[in-house]
């Protein structure tokens, strides 16, 4: 049986005292950061060696955005744009949902190919004037209807190449005038106004397999804690917001959150996240948060279960190199020569 945790490892390689570790703990999944990554041949050994360690295909995450938060990026993958460009590269919406798509797509094949098959993305923010800049171009649009459009898109695109997409930060991160891995955020909004602005994606997208939760405290639902740590957080992300796939905690080394590590990933856990996640690579604190993990069972078991079933085990197909001409193509505007078949359409998965 698994336990309810992802954890990251220190470096390119897995080494010896990792391998044992999560040979006895057998975590749920891992997570890749920049710091894991040189080339594709050694992003596919370790992928490999990861779920070697714990004997079976273990889902493996990274934060693929585009923009500022890229773990895989040049010389070996390519660039991919920021969020809000998408929706900036043209004014036609649907051009934009395309565009997003297909980046998706194209996202997924590189990910596939290492062994990744969970994204963290897309973002589901809605930016306020004023707000920190954590998110800042990291979001798809403006308002929600805009957020909504692309989000889906990159959704499906990552679905259809045999990637889930996690849907972040629920219930709403836009709002924030701090940035969590830095301090705790409090947001005063009343539910009236986060409910229609901040959940309206989360509302939208609540058919998404995974999900992700926000370190903020928003007081219009709980003084006291951070949604990640909230049970009536996580109750009106569940109920109000309609989510009912596995949710994972964000990453419990943000200094958002206190106390101990095993706090961390206790309180986190009791307040309904499926799973929590660590990312650093750090064995010493791995053990802290093991400490505050048990097994993986029941509803979070199911939805995992759940979850894992939908990935697609035949992508649809792609031109790659067609693919990735078009897309820059639209990307830059150039769009009557970047027309091609519309890979867009083939075999959306449900």
């Amino acid at each position: 049986m698994t336990t309810a945790a992802i954890y990251g490892c220190h470096g390119t390689v897995l080494g010896d005292e990792e391998r044992a570790f999560f040979a006895e703990q057998k975590p749920w999944g891992f997570i890749l950061f920049r710091r894991n990554v040189e080339s594709p041949d050694q992003v596919r050994r370790l992928t490999d060696s990861l779920r070697d360690s714990v004997g079976r295909d273990a889902p493996i995450l990274v934060d693929q955005e585009g923009g500022r938060v890229q773990r895989l990026g040049p010389p070996h993958w390519p660039k991919y744009p920021p969020g809000e460009a998408l929706l900036k590269a043209t004014n036609d919406p649907l051009t934009a949902r395309e565009l997003a798509r297909l980046g998706g797509r194209l996202m997924a094949h590189d990910l596939r190919a290492v062994g990744i098959n969970i994204d963290c993305a897309p973002v589901l923010d809605v930016p306020v004037a004023g707000a920190h800049d954590i998110i800042g171009d990291r979001a798809y649009g403006p308002d929600p209807a805009s957020v909504i459009q692309i989000g889906r898109a990159v959704a499906e695109g990552l679905m259809a190449g045999g990637v889930l997409p996690v849907i972040k930060h629920m219930p709403g991160h836009g709002r924030a005038f701090a940035d969590t891995h830095k301090e705790l955020p409090t947001v005063h909004a009343d539910l009236e106004h986060l409910s229609a602005w901040d959940f309206v994606p989360f509302r939208a997208l609540s058919d998404m397999p995974i999900g992700m939760t926000a370190h903020i405290v928003f007081t219009a639902i709980d003084r006291k804690r951070p949604a990640t740590q909230s049970k009536r957080a996580i109750r009106l992300i569940r109920e109000e917001l309609g989510f009912g796939g596995l949710l994972l905690s964000d990453d419990l080394v943000m200094n958002a959150l206190s106390g101990s590590l095993t706090e961390r990933a206790e309180k986190s856990l009791k307040a309904g996240c499926d799973l929590v996640i660590h990312w650093n690579g750090d064995l010493d604190q791995m053990r802290q948060v093991a400490e505050g993990v048990g097994k993986l069972k029941g509803g979070a078991a199911r939805r995992a279960e759940a979850a894992l079933a939908r990935i697609v085990r035949d992508p649809e197909p792609l031109d790659e190199r067609e693919a990735r001409a078009r897309f820059d193509a639209m990307l830059a505007g150039r769009l009557n020569a970047a027309k091609g078949p519309d890979v867009g359409e083939a075999q959306a998965p449900s």
